[in-house]
């Protein structure tokens, strides 16, 4: 069993920052690419941002230059540093690893429970 607890979502002013966190446990053999999603109420699933196992990263262009997300592969977690946030950064930001597991050859998406995130105006 896989599991991917999220955790720093919350309320904050615009303006304001905010750090969310993807831990994976499990029997896990491997991670290759983690990522941001974000769904806002009414809205679709969409990409906020990705890493690759190699280190390299990709943004939506509605938060380039505003978030940055990095990861420490001996932590098995992903992180999502959020700046300079905005009304419509409103949303609940779910984490996705692709992974294998322990006793398997072929990775799999699994996704965090989500965790939400309110900025005021």
């Amino acid at each position: 069993q896989v599991q991917l607890m999220e955790s720093g979502g919350g309320l904050v002013q615009a303006g304001g920052s905010l750090r969310l966190s993807c831990a994976a446990s499990g029997a896990i053999f491997s991670i290759n690419t983690m990522a941001w999603y974000r769904q806002a109420r009414g809205k679709q699933r969409e990409l906020v941002a990705t890493i690759t196992k190699g280190g390299n990263t990709n943004y939506a262009d509605s938060v380039t230059g505003r978030f940055t997300i990095s990861r420490d592969d001996a932590k098995n977690t992903v992180y999502l540093q959020m700046n300079s946030l905005k009304p419509e950064d409103t949303a609940v930001y779910y984490c996705n690893v692709l992974l294998r597991q322990i006793f398997s050859s072929d990775y799999a998406n699994y996704w965090g429970q989500g965790t939400q995130v309110t900025v005021s105006s």
